[in-house]
């Protein structure tokens, strides 16, 4: 999960945090984040497998603010 330099939270998938971090700061990640830069990343897990982490952004995704920064 990324804080956004407007306090929000972006919440993705990857296999390389580093990259993605990277590019999400080159303006080259998701169009969210672009005018929202820079970011940071503030929380992330493992996941077994590509499935895996979908199933388990979407369940992040689903949670209220609160709810998110109590996961932080």
């Amino acid at each position: 999960m990324l804080r956004c330099a407007d306090d929000t939270l972006y919440c993705g998938i990857t296999n390389d945090l580093e990259k993605r971090l990277a590019a999400h700061n080159a303006g080259e990640g998701a169009k969210y984040t672009r005018g929202r830069l820079p970011v940071s990343v503030v929380y992330s897990e493992e996941c077994a497998d590509k499935s895996a982490a979908l199933k388990r952004e979407i369940q992040i995704k689903r949670l209220s603010r609160a709810a998110k920064q109590a996961l932080l």
